[in-house]
């Protein structure tokens, strides 16, 4: 039975990353989609109340810390940025402040992988409190999630070159 957990959680892990910031087929991550942008082009906004690539990696951030929160029982109200869901941007965004919040999106990166090598097996189809998505279907789920932010950020950086 262990080597069928260490494959499953070692999958997992590969999914995980490819969908973050390790090489994959399915072209580019999350981190690659934010790689080398200037101050301009993560503020631009599509239109009037519509998010921004910067708003978008601070809301990618935030679910990691939340699913992390999740599977190790954490306290709620601890990401260092408000509100939740999409954290606002500063109020002088400028490089300084964009690599703060990078670098918050790979800790939390980080921080959540770990817990998922930690992961029992046998808890992995288990329900965390207040949520009907299992502890494997939300780790998978953030993953997705990663990724289809990273193509909706693809798809600003074209709308943006008009």
């Amino acid at each position: 039975m262990k080597n069928k957990a260490d494959s499953q959680t070692k999958l997992l892990i590969e999914i995980f990353d490819q969908a973050f910031d390790k090489p994959s087929w399915h072209g580019t991550n999350l981190r690659g989609s934010v790689r080398g942008l200037t101050i301009q082009q993560l503020l631009w906004r599509p239109g009037p109340k519509r998010h921004n690539i910067w708003e978008i990696a601070l809301h990618a951030a935030y679910w990691k810390y939340a699913v992390h929160r999740r599977m190790t029982g954490g306290e709620k109200g601890l990401f260092p940025r408000k509100p939740s869901n999409y954290p606002a941007i500063p109020k002088k965004p400028n490089k300084s402040s964009w690599q703060e919040d990078l670098e918050l999106l790979t800790e939390w990166h980080k921080k959540l992988r770990q817990i998922i090598l930690e992961f029992p097996m046998t808890r992995w189809n288990e329900c965390p409190p207040e949520s009907r998505w299992t502890f494997l279907q939300t780790a998978y789920g953030v993953a997705s999630h990663d990724l289809y932010h990273a193509g909706q950020i693809q798809l600003l950086k074209r709308l943006q070159k008009g």
